[in-house]
């Protein structure tokens, strides 16, 4: 038990480590091709940070754990949410990322309820129901990914027209300095600090499948509880030490959008499990995996709300807050525990 306890935090840790780079490649990255640090939080780092699940629940669906990997992903959800709130309430100007500052962040957010919301769907219809398929992957699945890449669509296209005029604005406001452009670093260095990183990422994630199942099995706490919080804690360590780092460098875009696109794009991450796996996915989990979808849904509909309301000086817990988010994810935590059990 040590010994396999020892090397799942060793495998742990390498993960955060490689998370450190990410951020700090991919804040440079932002900086340089000015696409913007919600955009490149939202799919670029989002989809480098989630590596970890993918690699992970590929594994444990191949060893026949598929409640591991459901329990991964959709803890791994409430994980970054989590992270999100603590993060607000910690820092020092603590609530300015669920404050009206941070609406823009509400559609990468309606995105990520909408594509849970799909998968909770899934969860409960899918026993009950024909199980339609194509090129061996269920409809379900289908219509998470086509949601998601309408969803990114549409934040590419609403970032790009926040770019082009947050550009004309900087443009009028500048000074006449000669036409003389200021020097940008290239841009190949974050590039490649970012692959490797991401690389490390997809490298470290099989073997702590193997060592998360081990655990589970020793615990005997069950795979759906230890999936959704240890296993999603440990591939959630990317988005945390992104997160830190990224708060240090006051890039609050990138913190908010990471958390909620790799919430979204965790969701897509169903399609190759799904394919991966004999039959359909969906009806082969257990239900009590619907509970954390839905603490998702709400958790992060308390975000969006807080991103949106006027009233700056709230009530703790009576209004949308980082405290509510904890409350309502807690429980979820305690409720999927008391089901699993």
């Amino acid at each position: 038990m040590i010994a396999v306890s020892l090397e799942f935090f060793a495998l742990a840790a390498v993960v955060a480590l490689a998370g450190a780079y990410l951020a700090r490649s991919a804040d440079q990255i932002a900086e340089i091709t000015r696409l913007g640090r919600l955009l490149i939080g939202s799919v670029l780092l989002a989809a480098a940070t989630s590596l970890p699940e993918l690699t992970v629940d590929l594994s444990a669906v191949r060893q026949g754990m598929p409640e591991l990997a459901a329990g991964d992903l959709l803890g791994s959800s409430i994980m970054n949410l989590l992270i999100l709130a603590v993060l607000d309430l910690a820092h020092r100007s603590g609530g300015k990322m669920l404050s009206r500052e941070a609406a823009a962040h509400a559609l990468s957010a309606t995105l990520s309820i909408a594509v849970t919301a799909l998968a909770g769907m899934a969860i409960l219809t899918a026993p009950r129901l024909p199980g339609f398929s194509f090129l061996g992957i269920g409809i379900w699945s289908w219509g998470i990914l086509v949601a998601y890449l309408l969803g990114v669509r549409m934040i590419f296209l609403d970032q790009r027209v926040s770019a082009r005029a947050a550009a004309d604005a900087a443009e009028a406001a500048e000074p006449d300095d000669g036409g003389k452009k200021p020097v940008q670093p290239p841009l190949w260095r974050p590039v490649v600090v970012f692959t490797v990183a991401t690389l490390v990422l997809f490298l470290a994630g099989p073997r702590l499948a193997h060592v998360a199942g081990q655990l589970a099995d020793l615990s005997r706490l069950g795979k759906t509880f230890v999936g959704t919080t240890l296993v999603a804690l440990c591939t959630s360590l990317p988005e945390l030490v992104a997160s830190i780092t990224a708060l240090r460098m006051n890039s609050f875009d990138l913190v908010i959008g990471n958390v909620f696109g790799s919430n979204a794009f965790n969701m897509i991450l169903f399609v190759p499990l799904d394919a991966a796996h004999p039959g359909s996915l969906f009806a082969d989990i257990s239900q009590s995996h619907a509970v954390t979808s839905l603490a998702v849904i709400l958790a992060t509909a308390v975000a969006v709300l807080g991103q949106l309301y006027h009233v700056e000086k709230r009530r703790r817990v009576v209004e949308p807050d980082a405290l509510l988010m904890l409350l309502i994810l807690g429980g979820a935590l305690f409720l999927v525990f008391q089901l699993s059990s």
